[in-house]
């Protein structure tokens, strides 16, 4: 399991700083039909906008 998750999408309240991921835990998905075959093809659906 990572210990360190990166992510530098900074308008996700989890966003934290040096572009960590302060989630307890993350979701990824793909975002198609067909099985991922790239990074292109998946989303975090641990994302919640920074309010």
């Amino acid at each position: 399991m990572a210990k360190d998750v990166l992510c530098e999408v900074n308008s996700c309240k989890y966003w934290a700083a040096g572009n960590h991921c302060a989630a307890s835990s993350i979701y990824v998905v793909n975002n198609r039909s067909k099985q991922a075959s790239n990074s292109d093809e998946t989303d975090c659906k641990t994302f919640e906008p920074k309010i």
